[in-house]
């Protein structure tokens, strides 16, 4: 584990790397990988298999490492913030589960799915357990408001899913329903990270609103950068494959740039592929991106929101916990897997 240090905040460069920003909240993030071992066991060994490959397979453990450093950044001492923490982390993996059983993927993070391995109905079951696991432990917990955070942040992001089901094939969509579908089916889950270290650490009305907006923008700013680099990423640093949206004809924005702003010929081709969905198209339609300058607007559009992020928290008292959370909105825009 890293010794943790002074934190320097420069905008518009990210100088630190996320292990370097986690290492401020090491032994916390230690005890949620115990909590997380502790609370996966079930006496059916099907559900601990699955959920413990989905477990072990990595990721940047964002939503976790928010409650910690939202809770650290207005003082909180306690432990309850380590079982927050794996809440969020339960409910994140068992969107993921459903997610890759809906989607039909056989790749994350450069593993095969849990679904690619166990089958379908595996996956989506041991996703309801993990679901199920984690009302349990909001329930230990006692706190009507946690428990309302996280129940209302679920059922919004179970309606994104089937929002974004609805959109997909649909070339119609405009960046109003895209951004919809972002705010309800991954932005939900930051949103409500941050504001859990807030209702923990005690905030006032106002500090809380201001984690939960920065929770928001970050989480939106994050996907924003997953679907720049579904068209430009490298495989071995995304662990997905390129081009995956367009297989499953979702209207991300880069192809909704396209779409506006892109010649005739450049337009319809995107239709096309959105509509009919696969891969036959990928190399017209990728060239029709770059061309339009799409992964440029979508960047930026991440930019704005990583700012806004930045300015939501201003408020907060300065600390390494706020840097730590400046930092990280720089990490979401600038990363590349």
């Amino acid at each position: 584990m890293l010794t943790p240090k002074i934190l320097r905040f420069t905008k518009g460069r990210f100088n630190v790397t996320l292990e370097e920003l986690y290492a401020l909240i090491g032994p916390d993030m230690k005890a949620v990988d115990s909590v997380i071992r502790n609370r996966l066991y079930s006496e059916v060994v099907l559900v601990r298999q699955v959920a413990e490959y989905i477990i072990s397979s990595g990721g940047k453990r964002m939503r976790p490492a928010l409650v910690l450093l939202a809770a650290g950044a207005l003082g909180y001492q306690g432990k309850r913030h380590q079982e927050m923490a794996a809440v969020v982390e339960f409910i994140h993996t068992a969107t993921l589960l459903h997610d890759d059983v809906v989607d039909e993927s056989s790749l994350r993070r450069g593993r095969n799915t849990a679904n690619a391995m166990f089958g379908n109905a595996a996956s989506v079951l041991v996703g309801d357990f993990l679901y199920s696991r984690a009302f349990q432990m909001m329930v230990e917990v006692g706190d009507m408001r946690i428990m309302r955070v996280l129940s209302d942040a679920t059922n919004v992001i179970a309606e994104g899913e089937v929002l974004q089901l609805m959109n997909c094939h649909d070339a119609d969509v405009d960046e109003a329903r895209y951004l919809q579908v972002l705010r309800f089916k991954t932005a939900k889950l930051f949103e409500a990270a941050a504001q859990l270290g807030a209702i923990l650490g005690q905030a006032t009305p106002e500090v809380e609103r201001a984690l939960t907006a920065y929770g928001m923008h970050l989480g939106t700013a994050f996907q924003l950068v997953d679907d720049v680099l579904d068209y430009s990423g490298d495989e071995g640093d995304t662990g997905k494959h390129l081009g995956d949206d367009l297989a499953e004809g979702k209207p991300t924005l880069p192809l909704i740039h396209v779409m506006l702003n892109g010649t005739p010929e450049q337009a319809a081709c995107v239709r096309r592929a959105i509509e009919e969905g696969g891969r036959d198209d990928f190399a017209a339609v990728l060239d029709a991106i770059r061309a339009s300058g799409a992964l440029e607007h979508t960047r930026q559009q991440a930019a704005k929101e990583a700012e806004a992020a930045r300015e939501a928290i201003q408020c907060l008292r300065d600390s390494n916990y706020k840097k730590a959370l400046l930092q990280l909105t720089l990490f979401a825009v600038e990363r590349n897997h």
